[in-house]
């Protein structure tokens, strides 16, 4: 029996570091995609649209409708990752 998704999808990640971030954005995506892999969707081959921000402590996060997970995140503790995945990757940008 199969439970991951296998059409085309796209990943959002966006990270609240507690500090100023040292190292370089684009190095905290590869290991999100590939731990996904086999567990939400069957090849990181699918993902074709990743969207990818850091917020550093002080810099504005003004989300049109952030959903409740992310709300909790804004204003709680950080650092936080936060991850929204959608089998929708030709819509709307969030």
């Amino acid at each position: 029996m199969c439970f991951w998704y296998e059409g085309p999808i796209a990943v959002d990640v966006y990270y609240f570091p507690s500090t100023e971030m040292e190292g370089d954005v684009d190095n905290i995506v590869k290991p999100i995609l590939d731990a996904m892999t086999a567990h939400i969707y069957k090849d990181d081959r699918q993902v074709v649209r990743v969207t990818v921000q850091k917020f550093e402590p002080g810099q504005p996060a003004d989300f049109a409708n952030p959903s409740k997970i992310l709300t909790d995140a804004l204003i709680g503790n950080r650092p936080v990752t936060y991850i929204r995945i959608t089998d929708e990757p030709f819509g709307e940008v969030m």
